[in-house]
């Protein structure tokens, strides 16, 4: 019985021993995720520049018609660079379906790409992407400067570019509206105006 009752108490200062573990184990990662900054879209500095008037393009639609991209408009507008193999973009469609809907009231979305239109439209059938204008143009692309994909460019009503870059999830599609939203051209910019205003604080 002795033998007994001595496994026991062990099992319990054990027992004691991991929940006190676990216990500073979350505590540490709580504070791990409050130090990490978020990630914002990756910007390039090739092509127009953050805070500049973007050019205008009226490009033919796969749907048909044509899609004026840039200039003044009623709302912002997201052109989405994007191609039928690239892994990562059929990933983020539903995102950004996601997004576009969630965001719908200020926001149109523009899905653009360039090359064969055969590829292009059986994509755009496959994927059920009618509710955004899908575009070729390799002007576009070019002069956006876009190597690589997926990529997208936030212009404002005045047809300003607010915010751009590489997307490779939920949290740098959002930032590119966070950036517009709380007047910058970045979340990168965001944090190190905070972290200025500490210093001079």
């Amino acid at each position: 019985m002795t033998s007994i009752a001595i496994s026991n108490a062990l099992l319990w200062v054990l027992m004691l021993g991991v929940i006190v573990a676990l216990w500073a184990l979350a505590r540490q990662v709580g504070i791990l995720y409050e130090r990490v900054a978020p990630m914002g879209a990756l910007i390039t500095d090739a092509g127009p520049k953050l805070g500049e008037a973007g050019p205008r393009f009226e490009v033919p639609a796969l749907a048909g018609g044509t899609v004026a991209i840039g200039g003044e408009r009623a709302r912002s507008q997201l052109v989405f660079f994007l191609s039928p193999t690239c892994p990562v973009c059929k990933k983020l469609l539903p995102i950004l379906k996601s997004a576009g809907a969630a965001e719908k009231d200020w926001l149109d979305v523009v899905l653009a790409s360039d090359g064969e239109s055969t590829q292009h439209l059986a994509y755009y059938r496959d994927q059920k992407l009618s509710q955004f204008p899908y575009v070729l143009s390799a002007d576009l692309g070019m002069t956006y400067k876009v190597s690589r994909l997926p990529y997208a460019v936030l212009l404002d009503e005045r047809g300003v570019i607010r915010a751009k870059g590489l997307i490779n999830n939920r949290e740098q599609l959002e930032s590119l509206f966070n950036a517009k939203e709380i007047g910058v051209t970045s979340v990168q910019e965001y944090l190190q105006r905070g972290a200025q205003t500490g210093e001079t604080a």
